[in-house]
């Protein structure tokens, strides 16, 4: 059983290695895509989602949920709430350590260097995607709770993702880092509060 754990983090290592060191590539090109795909309608719409993929939004959800599950007495869900709510957390405070550590200019930013700047202003807090680690995070742990219902929320973070890059906040490269962070604080959240796949029903 060891064996096969340590088997399948290699693996997920090897796959967020892999992602990663590609969307560092393929930053350039993604950028000119999205920049040759405006049109005003499609920007509104990718502002409207930015906008509701932020965190307080997920955080007001997951204190709705976490109070209905409380109210009714199943203990299995209020730790999954709490869970998605502190993962969303750790997301979001490791997130913004990393982006006033390592500041990098968003693309709409016109800059001599993608990297370096002021640490406290929003235009260089590109790397990591804030909006994305908070939204993965937070339903990666529902992924590793209720897998099959967590996958069907999948694809609320890749959209939110989608937006970042369009309206030109963040480079691929910002996306897929903060995704693979999401992921890892979702992880180490399931872990301590040892919350693991079922796939039970909502009840106490």
């Amino acid at each position: 059983m060891k064996r096969r754990s340590a088997f399948h983090w290699l693996i997920g290592i090897a796959i967020a290695g892999t992602a990663i060191a590609a969307s560092f590539y393929f930053d350039g090109s993604v950028r000119e895509f999205m920049m040759d795909h405006q049109n005003p309608a499609m920007r509104n719409f990718m502002r409207y989602v930015s906008w509701l993929g932020d965190r307080p939004l997920h955080a007001t959800l997951g204190l709705v949920l976490l109070s209905l599950a409380w109210f009714r007495g199943c203990k299995e869900w209020t730790r999954i709430f709490l869970a998605m709510l502190l993962a969303m957390m750790l997301a979001g405070v490791t997130g913004t350590v990393i982006k006033r550590t390592v500041p990098r200019a968003r693309p709409s930013v016109h800059a001599e260097t993608r990297w370096g700047g002021a640490r406290f202003s929003s235009k260089y807090h590109s790397f990591p995607s804030g909006h994305v680690g908070a939204s993965m995070a937070f339903f990666g742990v529902l992924i590793i709770a209720r897998r099959r219902m967590g996958l069907v929320c999948l694809p609320i973070p890749i959209l939110i993702g989608f937006s970042r890059m369009y309206i030109g906040a963040h480079y691929l490269s910002d996306v897929v880092c903060a995704a693979v962070l999401g992921i890892l604080c979702a992880f180490v959240v399931a872990h301590f509060l040892k919350i693991g796949n079922r796939q039970s029903k909502f009840e106490t």
